[in-house]
């Protein structure tokens, strides 16, 4: 199999950052290209009933926000030397990361964890374990750290 497409699903955390850089050194050395995909989940937005007015703009003040972030990590990718593209999509994350692989043909998808474990696991669920599982192609899960100490 000859992997030329990666998707990175980033959602702004270290463990995403962790994952870009393990996926923009595997493409550099596949000379493949990256799709940086952030998931907008509004329905993990606890805005109550506030007024039409301030939830436009705070989802304004969000969706601005994941434009930046967004690009850039895409910019972290071609200033690599690596040809990618971004997208920001809105829905249920593992399963609009597992429709962007399909719809892009990506031949890997590369994705930072928590790891969690227990409680928070079984009342959260796992990102990461649904995408392993449902993925139409391989998927590479890095834990990396958020330690200080290995800065």
């Amino acid at each position: 199999m000859t992997i030329q497409h990666i998707l990175v699903p980033i959602d702004f955390s270290d463990y995403a950052d962790n994952a870009l850089d393990d996926a923009i050194a595997l493409a550099t050395v596949l000379q493949a290209r990256l799709t940086v995909l952030y998931v907008l989940h509004l329905s993990t937005l606890a805005l109550g009933e506030a007024p039409t007015a301030v939830l436009d703009d705070t989802l304004e003040a969000i969706e601005a926000n994941a434009q930046l972030r967004t690009q850039q990590a895409l910019t972290r990718v071609q200033q690599s030397g690596l040809q990618g593209d971004s997208a920001i999509i809105e829905g249920i994350p593992f399963q609009m990361i597992i429709e962007t692989a399909e719809s892009r043909e990506v031949d890997l998808i590369v994705m930072g964890t928590q790891g969690r474990t227990g409680l928070s696991h079984a009342l959260m669920g796992s990102v990461a374990e649904n995408v392993v599982g449902l993925a139409p192609c391989p998927v590479l899960v890095t834990r990396g750290t958020t330690d200080a100490s290995d800065a």
